[in-house]
């Protein structure tokens, strides 16, 4: 009878530098963006700039600008061109990231589900740009078409990182073994 030799499990690969640095940066403008957010927390707008994105409505979005007061405002505006900033970052980090988890993952399936991820990742950051620039032109004065842009944007974003994480899950739930042949 043979006995299989069976190979130790593989080492996981470290993430590389660029993608530890993108993870970083990404954490720290995350961090950077809660802080800004603060202020913008009124009855109007529980969520801070989140509220604003969800708005859907001129009258809402009007109600939201109004609790902010003017120093509120500029907080917002700040915390729109950070964004832009957290943007590159998260999409920078999700994309390495996606690379990290495929290296070892050379199946046709695990492929196409990574190309699938990566697109519904650029399509999230796509969103998100476009919604601060709508977001950045509903300050002064809001319109209904606008708001329920950044509403529709956001939700776009939102449903893409989601679904795009998913994804992740999938590619790495899909083989837990390592291709090891036995004779």
């Amino acid at each position: 009878m043979d006995s299989a030799q069976h190979s130790p499990a593989p080492r996981p690969r470290a993430m590389r530098l660029p993608m530890k640095i993108s993870i970083a940066v990404a954490v720290a403008l995350f961090l950077v963006l809660m802080a800004l957010n603060q202020p913008l927390k009124t009855s109007s707008a529980p969520q801070g700039m989140v509220s604003f994105q969800l708005a859907g409505t001129a009258e809402q979005s009007y109600a939201i600008i109004r609790s902010w007061r003017e120093g509120g405002l500029l907080w917002a505006q700040l915390s729109l061109w950070v964004d832009f900033l957290f943007i590159v970052a998260y999409l920078a980090a999700l994309l390495q990231l996606t690379r990290h988890l495929t290296r070892d993952r050379p199946g046709i399936r695990e492929r196409m589900v990574a190309r699938w991820v990566r697109l519904l990742f650029v399509i999230a950051g796509v969103s998100d740009i476009a919604e601060n620039i709508v977001l950045l032109n509903n300050l002064a004065p809001p319109t209904d078409s606008m708001s329920m842009t950044a509403t529709i944007l956001a939700l776009i974003k939102i449903t893409g990182l989601v679904l795009g994480v998913a994804g992740l899950v999938i590619i790495r739930a899909a083989r837990r073994h390592s291709l090891s042949h036995s004779s």
